[in-house]
């Protein structure tokens, strides 16, 4: 059960579908506000200050991908989780999503289940957010030990190049949020003009060469992320 305090706004033209997904949020103890469109979304979301932003693509008046857009640029979502929810599963969707600010991307039809997990999971990241690094990661099997430059995978030490060992902790840190190249490129290699995307894929393949492949997986044409 997950404490009161955190605040979910969903939005969706589907009556059933806003139904079927407050239902099962306050089974889980959340607080649940509910939008229309894109728009009316805009003006909840001010209003409330939503930890975590459920939006449907599809929608009359402003749709999910320009609410996400508008909420991004406004300082006060900079830290709101925002997820798309749709029925469309076109790949360009997806991407368009991501590329607005979406921190995840949940299909229709609703699975409850999977749902409260996927929604559990995006919002424990805030432990792992970028003002609040803490020096050792443990996920799972892994301990990655910020000070020591270590990794640990039950138990066992893995040695990592230094660059993978920055990439794997930076995705790690916020388990499921998917990183793009471009922040990617920022974080661990900064303004270096020799770098290129072709840099990323080896230190993944590199990453999961040691580690295996079930750590970090691929979203197609935009990035990658620490799977949970």
């Amino acid at each position: 059960m997950t404490t009161p305090k955190q605040k979910i706004l969903i939005v969706d033209d589907e009556p059933d579908i806003l139904e079927l997904i407050e239902y099962n949020l306050k089974k889980e103890g959340y607080q649940v506000f509910l939008a229309n469109n894109g728009q009316e979304a805009v003006t909840v979301a001010k209003k409330v200050q939503p930890d975590l932003i459920i939006l449907d693509i599809m929608m009359p008046k402003m749709d999910g991908i320009e609410a996400c857009r508008l909420m991004r640029s406004m300082p006060e979502f900079k830290n709101t989780f925002m997820v798309f929810l749709t029925a469309r599963s076109e790949e360009y969707s997806e991407i368009a999503g991501f590329n607005v600010g979406a921190d995840d991307y949940i299909a229709k039809p609703i699975k409850p289940r999977a749902l409260i997990s996927r929604i559990n999971a995006i919002l424990r990241r805030n432990v792992y957010s970028d003002d609040n690094y803490e020096n050792k990661l443990e996920i799972g099997d892994l301990v990655i030990d910020r000070e020591a430059f270590v990794v640990y995978q039950q138990g066992k030490k893995v040695i990592l190049a230094k660059k993978e060992f920055e990439l794997l902790y930076l995705l790690a840190s916020k388990p499921g949020k998917v990183y793009t190249r471009e922040i990617i490129l920022k974080n661990i290699w900064e303004d270096s003009v020799v770098v290129t995307n072709r840099t990323i894929d080896v230190h993944i393949r590199k990453l999961r060469e040691k580690l295996g492949d079930d750590y970090v997986s691929t979203v197609k044409g935009v990035g990658y992320k620490f799977e949970l």
